[in-house]
């Protein structure tokens, strides 16, 4: 296990300004130090989170919690294993100062770790710890961010990106994700798995994995609920023949006329949305109960265990077994 301070414990320290989205600290704050009450921690502190500011005292988060911090100046005394730059509306008016950013640029040299979370990324870009790297962000953010560094490849779809000692992660709970990435590195798996426990979050999500889930995206698309309707009645009859022409009927539509318009709505084919649907089905079947998986994958309408396999790793990332593994102790009794 490295430790890199000469006390063995590893300091995570996270940088906050007013207008800081509120889970964007704690949530990995909570999984730092959840992973010092795991197994593997043998009784040992791991982590010893700090939070700091530019100025240090009282900052307002996004939704008006206050968060205690250190400056700047007194959370570098100590050597900082581990600097997460936290985001939030508030990091336009940080990127602006100067004595900030520069603060930043330095902990590249002497910091084994520097990270962003959601719309940290900005600043970490204004440090220029990320010219010529490719990153991530907030998905709603991730043109501005291209826009004003056009020198780094911004993607927007991965949950988090690495490249060396420089972390990037996307959308708020991504940090989570970001955090058991790092808890792996430094502790090994069985830890990072205790910590998502604990947490009851699913791990690990690769950091690849797209930051919106299908059905959010399918929820996302439909701004004029043509087709809600439609994916009500889809959810409730997913051992049903669901085809395009059976889906072109209900809405008295021709087939082809019906797939090109749902194309042009929603983004993808009737018959993903269809696959999104029963995996999200099947998800739920796994966590909530001691169905077979030959049981859920007729329930689901995939008929056999193999197409369920196939369908569940292409939208999971994961197998069905593993992912009711990971939940099974916390949601199946």
């Amino acid at each position: 296990m490295d430790r890199s301070s000469n006390s063995g414990i590893k300091r995570v320290v996270f940088v906050i300004y007013p207008g800081v989205t509120l889970l964007d600290v704690t949530g990995p704050i909570q999984a730092f130090s959840s992973a010092n009450n795991t197994e593997a921690a043998q009784r040992e502190r791991i982590y010893d989170v700090v939070v700091a500011s530019p100025e240090g005292g009282m900052i307002t988060t996004d939704c008006m919690v206050e968060l205690g911090s250190v400056s700047l100046e007194q959370a570098a005394e100590i050597p900082i294993d581990t600097l997460i730059i936290a985001g939030g509306d508030g990091v336009f008016d940080a990127v602006e100062q100067d004595s900030l950013v520069e603060w930043i640029k330095q902990r590249k040299f002497d910091s084994r770790r520097v990270a962003s979370t959601c719309m940290g990324t900005f600043l970490i870009a204004a440090a220029g710890l990320l010219d010529g790297l490719s990153a991530t962000t907030h998905w709603r953010h991730v043109e501005e961010l291209q826009n004003r560094f056009p020198n780094i490849q911004v993607k927007r779809d991965p949950l988090f990106i690495r490249h060396g000692n420089v972390w990037s992660s996307a959308g708020v709970t991504a940090g989570i994700d970001l955090a058991l990435a790092m808890i792996q590195e430094d502790m090994g798996h069985e830890a990072a798995m205790q910590v998502a426990q604990t947490l009851v979050v699913f791990f690990k999500r690769p950091g690849g994995q797209s930051q919106f889930s299908d059905i959010l995206t399918i929820q996302a698309a439909e701004a004029g609920g043509l087709f809600a309707d439609l994916h009500a009645w889809i959810a409730g009859h997913l051992q049903s023949d669901l085809s395009v022409t059976t889906l072109a009927e209900r809405l008295a539509m021709s087939p082809r006329n019906f797939a090109r318009k749902y194309k042009d709505s929603i983004g993808v084919t009737p018959a993903k949305t269809v696959e999104m649907m029963r995996v999200n089905a099947a998800k739920r079947m796994l966590v909530k109960s001691h169905r077979s998986l030959a049981e859920i994958a007729l329930n689901t309408g995939f008929i056999d265990e193999q197409r369920l396999r196939r369908a569940f790793h292409r939208h999971v990332g994961t197998s069905p077994m593993a992912y009711r593994e990971t939940f099974g102790e916390a949601l199946v009794e």
